[in-house]
């Protein structure tokens, strides 16, 4: 059968058909694919780079500085823009791959995608072993790459041109699925990137991709309604899935229409605000008091969008033995978890068909009061925590507060890793739905800054405010220099507590003695603190070091009005936390020479009865 063909590298094809795919967004024709972030080596720079800088204008490159970092990037793009539309992250062969590893274990647990291309060994394997080539004496196919199996949603390796012809479309299908979203991974080989070969003019089409609804069964949605009908004390579970889907709104509106307290997860945070009618705080290990004992007494419980990880359930300890739970999940997986009565379906597809069937039924007024009642507690104590004092380092409570408090409506806040989710989960009350992002499917110390990257140019008319502590941003900060040299601000709240305060304060928890995690229990010849701005001012940013609350909230009020990256630094206070109420299941030792550790497993045996077994 005769048909037009064109003649291209693979390399050359590849990034024409990447310049080929559209979406909709609010309506608007957008590239699925807006740009991708790259750090070129001998594996890519001769092919893929040359096709790349062809098409410079179409599909942009933005150069980074470490691949985990530019990977962070494109993932905390992805987040910003609720998974409608994709960043590629493209490495060279050896290292440069094996440092986005990492990154794509934070876009598989969190359910979020990137397209990663990796430069790859020879195929013909004439000049093996190449440089950076890793070699496996008993399968010479294994090289680095294989690394990401573990990591990714989709996984392939071309090893002729023909094959991105069937590749890439899956690829797509993948990073597009609401039940399947995730990394995916291309690895090219260097001989293959440059075979020129006859592709043929139809596969370079442009496309509009439209993410897909998929709606509830009709016999699970019915049970449903049936067990939601029969609830005296009803819980909803609002995770980062009703955000993906846009079923915020119409899921606040089920709640205050159904009298149903609204609880959120980590990812879910920020579906509605502080405010909503409906709403009764975060649930959880880094949860609200509010939220959790509704937790305890609730008789069913609707979790939508959420894959109910520990943080989430009090290690399955948060729930009564007897309380029922309805999942609403696009992914299957996830909603038949601990013998949930699953409704496999789009968030807003299956909240709207959940509110035509339930008609007018409401949950008892006494239980809607109640959830009111302890929110109101709960917001008391936020007040408590926050209020400042004479003390002459704050707390980590008390700087949210005042960041919080000078952020405006429409300002992303973005933390991960440290202490800092559990204060700003707690603690940071969301002024405007989606403007919240705490990575914590992974708690990927350095995606705040790269995310902070990520997000300023997802949405450009929007300031991400990022919060960090010293041990994280010791960890990974030059995306600093990134946003300054690209033009995208962001301003950054470093707050340094002397190293790694929150873990010091899990060892101490269970029994043990602080060590390796505050600089001052380390091996170090003398502790000393690092001056955080005059480092973020050498990579270009404008920097100010506080020193007390009021300061502080004059330099967040400073930093609006900047027109590059800010840094704003504050010691705090590594030993008050805001307190919480769930328990947490980890290992504690079983014999130890220390009793308190000896106590400390005792306790973690006794809390291990309140867990529910899988049912």
């Amino acid at each position: 059968m005769t048909r037009a063909t064109v003649r291209l590298t693979m390399a050359q094809a590849l990034v024409r058909y990447l310049c080929n795919q559209f979406t909709v967004v609010d309506g608007e024709k957008v590239p699925l694919f807006p740009g991708i972030f790259a750090i070129f080596g001998h594996g890519n720079v001769t092919c893929l780079s040359e096709a790349l800088e062809a098409v410079k204008d179409v599909l942009p490159t933005w150069r980074g500085q470490n691949e985990q970092s530019m990977a962070l990037a494109a993932i905390g793009f992805a987040k910003a823009k609720r998974r409608r539309q994709v960043m590629v992250a493209a490495t060279s062969i050896g290292p440069g791959a094996l440092n986005m590893v990492t990154a794509a274990g934070v876009a598989h647990s969190n359910r979020l995608p990137v397209l990663l291309l990796s430069g790859d060994t020879f195929v013909n394997r004439r000049p093996d072993p190449v440089m950076q080539q890793v070699e496996h004496f008993g399968d010479p196919t294994i090289n680095v790459n294989d690394a990401f199996k573990a990591v990714t949603r989709y996984w392939d390796r071309i090893v002729h041109p023909e094959q991105i012809i069937s590749s890439l479309p899956q690829a797509v299908a993948v990073l597009l699925d609401p039940a399947d979203c995730g990394p995916a991974f291309i690895a090219l080989p260097q001989d293959v990137q440059e075979i020129a070969w006859d592709y043929p003019e139809a596969f370079f089409e442009p496309t509009v991709h439209a993410i897909p609804r998929p709606r509830p069964d009709r016999n699970q949605l019915a049970d449903a309604t049936r067990l939601l009908k029969g609830a005296k004390r009803p819980l909803i579970i609002s995770g980062g899935g009703v955000r993906y889907s846009g079923a915020e709104k119409a899921l606040g509106d089920f709640a205050e229409k159904h009298g149903i307290p609204l609880a959120e997860t980590i990812a879910g945070k920020g579906a509605v605000t502080h405010d909503h009618p409906a709403h009764v705080g975060p649930i959880g290990i880094v949860g609200s008091t509010s939220a959790n004992a509704l937790a305890a007494e609730a008789d069913v419980i609707i979790a939508v969008g959420t894959r109910l990880m520990d943080f989430t359930t009090g290690s399955w300890s948060a729930f009564s033995a007897d309380a029922k739970f309805v999942s609403i999940n696009a992914a299957r997986w996830d909603a038949t978890k601990h013998r949930a009565l699953a409704v496999v379906g789009d968030a807003l597809e299956t909240v709207s068909e959940l509110e035509a069937a339930l008609g007018d039924w409401k949950a008892e007024k006494t239980w809607t009061d109640k959830g009111k009642m302890e929110f109101a507690k709960w917001n008391t104590m936020l007040d408590g925590f926050q209020k400042p004092t004479n003390e002459p380092v704050p707390t980590y409570a008390q700087v949210v507060g005042v960041v919080n408090a000078k952020a405006g409506e429409r300002d992303l806040l973005i933390t991960a890793a440290g202490g800092l989710p559990g204060e700003v989960m707690k603690n940071w009350r969301v002024k405007e739905p989606n403007t919240f992002d705490c990575e914590f499917g992974f708690s990927c110390m350095g995606y705040e800054i790269s995310a902070g990257w990520g997000a300023a140019m997802a949405d450009p008319s929007r300031t991400p405010i990022v919060m960090i502590g010293d041990g994280t941003y010791m960890m990974m900060n030059s995306d600093i220099y990134s946003t300054v040299l690209a033009g995208h601000k962001m301003i950054l709240v470093v707050c340094d507590n002397g190293g790694y305060a929150v873990i010091n304060r899990l060892q101490n928890a269970k029994g043990g003695a602080s060590f390796n995690n505050l600089i001052k229990d380390c091996r170090v010849k003398e502790p000393f603190a690092v001056d955080f701005a005059k480092h973020a001012e050498a990579m270009g940013a404008l920097t100010r070091r506080v020193e007390s609350l009021a300061d502080l909230g004059q330099a967040i009020e400073w930093a609006k009005t900047t027109d590059r990256t800010t840094v704003v630094t504050i010691v705090s206070d590594a030993f008050t936390w805001t307190p919480g109420d769930a328990w947490w299941d980890v290992g504690v030792p079983q014999v130890s020479d220390r009793a308190e550790v000896r106590e400390a497993h005792s306790v973690q045996a006794e809390g291990r009865k309140r867990q529910r077994i899988g049912v």
